[in-house]
């Protein structure tokens, strides 16, 4: 028996939504939808929340007439307000859309994949026969464009032909979008679905690719048609009722009043910090550096909108770069794993279109061109881990840049210029171009990436895999404690009367067991992001700027090298910021900007130390080539000069080298250099072996 009726929901509008109705009044007609609480009709009368979910189209019908009847709207009519009901208990998984779903009220939550552009949609149709002149209006529904069949004038009747009035017809705005599942919920190997949902009026143009939204609306089947005519299969597309845009930022991770108290609890713990670093990548022994380094990513600094409209990023970015096998891609992997929203993919098999957005022509935009969204734009808010990063092409390396440094992805392809939003930190892992790590040679020389996108992360660590027997001792006995307690799990599970009991398993997984569990871990750093805004304190300020003067101080000489530059400053204060994040502190205390100027040297000494002076410079990584090789290839152009003078001609190669080796330049090292200078276009080859300066 039916329950819903205009009149229930008059009363509904009564109790509960009287001041919104005057709201909506008010603004009308920039605003003209009213937005319900399903938990509010829920609370009101049981049976129509439920016949809402299992009848929608008669339910809404009848929740609008009484909108329409309450006082304010008098003179509008029902096609001009809509009905949104938000905030529905249970959301369905894309993937578990069955036939039973069909025509049912349902919530899905996802990701916008694509969007089309907003374009008009005729609802009723004004048509003029041309013989007699009168006007036939055709209410449209969804799918194909219909006419009248023939003229309604009783005099006519003819069967057209029809011209049809733009100026009389009604028309709505329109857009189709593609929902993909969100990455979190799937299970290892699972492909994501999608689910295409049609949006008209004030829903259109609200969402863009990367958003993550929760959709509400009703189910509708579509026969499917091919060349043989209609098929037995039906397409899926969700009628869209309502859009909740989700507040992106860890809001999707829900905090109980016992989470919080924990959590409060956890930040007074002294020991809180070396307990986060004990709680990231447990099965990896060592590392404590680094782990730091990726737990000050997870919390991360804060972002900084500036009255100018200018912003300040709050991520930042770490590279690791090592030998093979020292575990690289295992913790990027975990890094993932932990934070709240993160991305993972690999170099080698990924494209700048695949990692920022790209723009596609297909039939889902009825064969316009569409804007799909990358990886970078769906762990916006969250980290991207990019594994193998020197295996990437140098065009897609390029298209990092803006990601990184501005946060944005620019689009400018097939007529689109679109600017989408990719806040996240880049969590990235590498190997040297040789196999293994040569300590005498420039860390740029040795990473295929290009000085421009190396000098973009804040913080990068060199992982080096060099045999002593204390430390292989430990790692060895670490990795069969590994082992040996995953032997105990398995054959625990699947053997019956193994006589193996749980405490063994409790004590053998000790070794590998993070000391916070991630759950809670993720809740705690989602906890911080929501609440903790930490403010430099006065000395803290002071012993940062001391430091960066410090440092910068050793390039006064002339002949001395850029040791660091403001970009490194800026890495400081986010790093301090995400340090007094991790204690639960309002306040940077001189206690984290000591913790922070640890990490940093440390970075610093392994990747800007120039090999033959032992002096910080940041050229090493800013342009690739240190102030000393700079110096030495001038030598090389100087000599090269001379010699053209002496012998009239090209300088021969072999009075190059012996030259430059009394200048104190090693062999090997002029070779490369007259290569360099020959690459550079600033000498070139006269005839066999010998050279000119341009």
């Amino acid at each position: 028996m039916a329950k819903s009726s205009q009149k229930v929901w008059e009363d509904f509008y009564d109790i509960y939504y009287r001041e919104d109705i005057s709201e909506l009044a008010k603004d009308y007609p920039e605003k003209r939808s009213l937005h319900l609480r399903y938990t509010d009709i829920e609370l009101h009368d049981i049976e129509v929340a439920r016949e809402l979910l299992e009848r929608p189209d008669s339910v809404l019908e009848h929740a609008r007439q009484a909108l329409i009847a309450s006082n304010p709207f008098q003179d509008v009519t029902v096609s001009e307000l809509h009905i949104r009901i938000i905030k529905l208990p249970e959301k369905i998984q894309i993937r578990e859309l069955r036939s039973a779903n069909i025509n049912r009220f349902i919530a899905i939550a996802g990701l916008i994949r694509k969007a089309t552009e907003v374009r008009p949609k005729i609802i009723n149709a004004a048509f003029k026969c041309q013989r007699c002149d009168h006007v036939t209006f055709m209410p449209q529904a969804e799918g194909k464009f219909v006419e009248p069949f023939e003229c309604e004038n009783d005099i006519c009747g003819r069967k057209g032909p029809f011209k049809i009035l733009h100026e009389e017809s009604v028309f709505i705005d329109a857009q189709k979008l593609r929902v993909q599942e969100s990455p979190d919920d799937l299970r290892g190997g699972e492909q994501p679905q999608t689910l295409d949902v049609d949006v008209d009026d004030d829903l259109a143009g609200v969402v863009s690719p990367g958003d993550r939204v929760v959709i509400s609306g009703i189910l509708r089947s579509y026969q499917r048609s091919n060349q043989q005519g209609k098929s037995t299969f039906f397409d899926l597309v969700l009628d869209g009722v309502a859009i909740e845009i989700e507040d992106k930022e860890f809001k999707d991770i829900a905090l109980s009043k016992e989470d919080v108290e924990e959590i409060l609890a956890m930040g007074k713990d002294p020991e809180i910090y070396n307990k986060v670093i004990r709680s990231i990548a447990p099965s990896i022994y060592g590392y404590e550096e680094v782990k730091e380094a990726m737990a000050l990513q997870l919390f991360s600094g804060i972002a900084k909108h500036l009255p100018d409209g200018s912003r300040i990023r709050g991520d930042f970015h770490i590279l690791l770069v090592g030998d093979p096998g020292v575990a690289k891609s295992q913790l990027v992997r975990y890094c993932i794993k932990l934070a709240p929203r993160g991305v993972y993919t690999s170099g080698k098999s990924s494209t700048s279109a695949g990692l920022t957005a790209t723009a596609v022509k297909d039939e889902f935009g009825d064969g316009r061109w569409t804007l799909e969204a990358g990886a970078l734009v769906l762990a916006d808010m969250g980290i991207a881990g990019v594994d193998e990063l020197d295996k990437m092409d140098k065009e897609d390396q390029s298209s990092l840049h803006e990601a990184m440094e501005q946060q944005t992805i620019s689009i400018a392809k097939a007529g689109i210029m679109a600017t989408l939003k990719s806040r996240c930190a880049l969590l990235g892992a590498a190997n040297p171009k040789f196999g293994r790590f040569d300590r005498y040679e420039s860390i740029a020389k040795q990473i295929n990436m290009p000085p421009a996108l190396l000098s973009r992360f804040d913080l990068i660590f060199i992982l080096t895999d060099i045999p002593s027997i204390k430390q292989d001792t430990a790692i060895a006995e670490h990795i069969m404690k590994a082992h040996y307690a995953g032997e105990l799990a398995v054959k625990m599970q699947n053997t019956i009367n193994s006589g193996i009991t749980q405490e063994e398993i409790t004590k053998a997984m000790e070794v590998i067991q993070p000391v916070i569990e991630a759950e809670m871990l993720r809740k705690y750093i989602a906890y911080t992001k929501r609440n903790i805004y930490p403010v430099l304190q006065d000395d803290a300020r002071q012993e940062l700027i001391n430091f960066y003067l410090g440092l910068r101080k050793q390039g006064e000489n002339p002949d001395a090298p850029v040791p660091v530059t403001a970009r490194q400053l800026e890495a400081l204060v986010r790093l301090a910021e995400a340090s007094a994040r991790v204690r639960l502190s309002s306040v940077i205390t001189p206690e984290d900007t000591k913790r922070i100027i640890r990490i940093v040297m440390a970075s610093l000494q392994q990747v800007m130390t120039d090999p033959e002076t032992g002096k910080l410079d940041s050229d090493m990584i800013n342009t690739g080539m240190g102030k000393s090789q700079r110096d030495r290839v001038r030598v090389v152009r100087d000599i090269i000069k001379q010699l053209q003078e002496e012998y009239k001609g090209g300088a021969p190669r072999e009075e190059i080298i012996t030259r430059a080796e009394e200048a104190g330049i090693k062999k090997d090292n002029v070779e490369d250099m007259v290569q360099q200078l020959k690459r550079s276009g600033e000498i070139y080859e006269t005839s066999n072996e010998k050279f000119r300066v341009v």
